[in-house]
C-alpha cells in the first residue's frame, strides 16, 4: 500500500490517459457516470465526497482512497467529517478498515497545509 497519495493520483492518471486511448467509449462512460454522481442534489458535494471517501476505506481502494480524500480536502470536509465518515467505513469493513481508514487519514492530510493537521499519526500497519 501506498502512503504518497499523492504520488499515487499521478501514476494513476499518467496510465489513465494511455487506457482513455485504447477505450475512449469505456473511460468516457465512467466519466460522465462520476459526473453525475458526484453533482449535488439533496445530498451536496461534501457529503458525496465522504461517502465516496469511506466506500473507498471499505473496497480497500488506494487510488479511490487518494482520489476522494483530494475530493473531500476540494469540498471543504474538515478533519472531523473525515473521522467521522471514516468511523462508518471502519463500522461496515471491520478490523481491516481500520488500516485502510488510517491511511485514508493520511491521505486527506497530504493536501492539508502542514499547520492545520492534528497529532502526529499513529501507524496501524508495519
Amino acid at each position: 500500500m501506498t502512503s504518497d497519495f499523492q504520488a499515487r493520483i499521478a501514476e494513476i492518471d499518467e496510465y489513465a490517459v494511455e487506457l482513455r486511448a485504447l477505450i475512449p467509449d469505456t473511460l468516457n462512460a465512467f466519466g460522465g457516470l462520476s459526473k453525475s454522481a458526484q453533482t449535488a442534489g439533496e445530498l451536496d458535494k461534501k457529503t458525496k465526497e465522504l461517502l465516496a471517501l469511506a466506500i473507498s476505506v471499505a473496497i480497500r481502494c488506494d487510488g479511490c482512497i487518494g482520489y476522494h480524500a483530494r475530493g473531500a480536502h476540494r469540498t471543504g470536509a474538515s478533519r472531523q467529517e473525515i473521522a467521522e465518515a471514516l468511523g462508518v467505513a471502519i463500522q461496515m469493513g471491520g478490523g481491516p478498515s481500520v488500516n485502510y481508514a488510517a491511511d485514508a487519514l493520511r491521505a486527506f492530510d497530504q493536501f492539508q497545509p502542514k499547520a492545520t493537521m492534528g497529532a502526529s499519526p499513529i501507524s496501524t500497519r508495519s
